[in-house]
């Protein structure tokens, strides 16, 4: 048997803790003395407490907890619980730094703004180009939307031009298509080919028109952080009196690094009136 202080030693607990559980029938001790009041805990409790933090610290409440293991679910039953409650906190994490890094960006836009450098922005011919390429929807231009749908596409074209020999011939072009009531965005990510349409393959072919005047602008490091390149170029276009029209455009020039965002470089193309 152990004390009270040893149990929450062994157990990594504190004793406010244990007393706490004993006082709401969560894990009494195994002995009381009726003359001290001390507890005494067996070493086979050390089972029911190791579910108890478990549980607990995975977001489970302690009714929740109390409920589970009176229900006397077995292990195998325990370990799936904790598994999918650990999917989900996991998932959790990943939509809250999702959001953090789109608090992050906008802030640093608040900051920029004034000191957006546009000089950088070139008026340019595009030449037509037949790509083979894949789509999906966003649910919206945010990064956080966008590089969860164009990463996996990019993924899959690749592995099916593979399969299908065919070669790329330049940089990946993606571009983006607003749905008309603006609630979903077509992501169209595509690579340069000199192929025809064929049943036999995967993608499809598409030959993107020649632009006779685009606003472009080089971005520098991972497209998480493209929101102040981008609106550079928009403020750009306003001040200088043009008009956007047609699908804007993403030319990954430089992705050799592909460890190493910061090293990434991509042009940004905006066809104008």
């Amino acid at each position: 048997m152990f004390t009270i202080g040893d149990f929450a030693s062994y157990g990594r607990v504190s004793v406010r803790m244990l007393r706490h559980y004993d006082a709401i029938g969560l894990l009494p001790p195994a002995h009381v003395d009726q003359a001290t009041g001390y507890r005494s805990y067996d070493a086979n409790q050390l089972a029911r407490l190791n579910r108890i933090v478990a549980l607990k610290d995975l977001g489970f409440t302690l009714e929740q907890v109390q409920s589970i293991l009176d229900d006397k679910v077995g292990a195998e039953e325990l370990r799936g619980m904790l598994r999918l409650r650990r999917a989900e906190l996991q998932t959790q994490i990943t939509a809250d730094s999702d959001r953090l890094r789109q608090v992050e960006a906008r802030l640093h836009l608040i900051e920029q703004e004034g000191a957006m450098p546009t000089d950088d922005v070139q008026i340019k011919q595009l030449p037509g180009v037949r790509l083979a390429e894949l789509t999906d929807t966003a649910d919206g231009f945010e990064p956080a939307s966008i590089s969860p749908v164009i990463q996996p596409l990019y993924e899959q074209l690749m592995g099916q031009l593979e399969r299908a020999g065919v070669t790329p011939k330049g940089p990946a072009l993606a571009y983006y298509e607003q749905s008309a009531n603006g609630d979903k965005v077509t992501v169209h990510a595509g690579v340069p080919v000199s192929v025809g349409p064929s049943d036999s393959y995967e993608f499809s072919i598409v030959d993107l028109p020649p632009v006779e005047r685009a606003a472009t602008i080089v971005h520098r490091g991972p497209m998480d952080d493209v929101m102040p390149t981008i609106q550079a170029m928009g403020r750009w276009i306003d001040a200088n009196g043009h008009r956007a029209t047609g699908y804007n455009r993403e030319l990954y020039l430089d992705y050799g690094c592909g460890d190493d965002p910061s090293a990434w470089t991509t042009e940004l193309q905006q066809p104008l009136e």
